[in-house]
């Protein structure tokens, strides 16, 4: 990873120890108004796939986004992967994923929500299937009605889903959904059995994953600012991307700002 004048450098003994585990929005690529007018810088792929032989395979992609959209986007390599807040994950060649007629109360509500929120300009509704995400990033003077809208529909729905807070964004997702419970089910699987994991996010739907990573006595980092349980922190997915250039290229991984809020 990279070095600069504030961060000291920690070679890993042996990163056959470690398992890294990447948030993708807001971590590795950079936030965006349109969910669907998100970039992937063209070296990015490469460098993961660096990093994943160094640490002997123990990469995952840890997301909020359905796999099926990840493999577009990150598309030279195949990386394992946990998607839709780990309602569904592939590791090597085995797959589990979420299907859509598994929630059919889920999909019942969706066309009113599309329909509520169709008469406030710049909400937009981003339905993945098995969860829905209300964003209202291009209308900040809607929150309020987002908030109040995406809470009823869970009141709805009953015990069985919930609603996940992201950066401007109301998500309803099943209630299994959760980053630090996928984590632990590829702790429990090879090649991430036995090491410690490093876990990079930067938003609330990430917390949890903070948790469960500090619990194994692994490293937690914050990208951005704000409240966090995560233990270190960087600036933003840029300077990620170029501490994971410098480590795939055979760098250290930096001692990092510790995350005082």
């Amino acid at each position: 990873m990279h070095e600069t004048s504030t961060h000291r450098t920690v070679p890993l003994v042996n990163e056959t120890d470690w398992a890294l585990f990447l948030d993708f929005d807001g971590t590795l690529v950079d936030i965006v108004e349109r969910p669907d007018a998100v970039a992937v810088d063209p070296g990015l792929c490469d460098v993961l796939h660096r990093i994943q032989i160094r640490l002997g395979g123990a990469l995952a992609i840890i997301s909020g986004r359905p796999i099926a959209f990840l493999d577009e986007k990150l598309i030279s390599d195949r990386f394992d992967t946990a998607g839709l807040h780990g309602l569904e994950y592939r590791i090597g060649e085995n797959v589990f994923l979420c299907q859509p007629e598994d929630h059919p109360r889920l999909r019942d509500i969706v066309p009113r929500l599309d329909e509520t929120v169709s008469q406030k300009p710049g909400v937009l509704i981003e339905d993945k299937g098995c969860s829905v995400a209300v964003h209202w990033r291009l209308a900040p003077q809607e929150k309020d009605f987002v908030l109040a809208t995406v809470n009823a529909a869970v009141e709805s729905l009953g015990p069985e889903y919930r609603v996940q807070f992201g950066k401007a964004v109301a998500e309803i997702v099943p209630a299994a959904a959760g980053k630090g419970k996928v984590i632990e089910a590829f702790l429990r699987q090879e090649p991430y059995l036995g090491r410690k994991p490093i876990f990079v996010g930067d938003d609330l739907t990430d917390e949890n994953g903070f948790k469960s990573v500090n619990a194994h006595g692994g490293v937690s980092i914050r990208i951005g600012a704000g409240e966090t349980v995560a233990q270190r922190r960087l600036e933003s997915p840029t300077d990620l991307r170029r501490c994971l250039s410098t480590w795939a290229a055979g760098g250290a991984l930096p001692r990092l700002e510790t995350a005082n809020v």
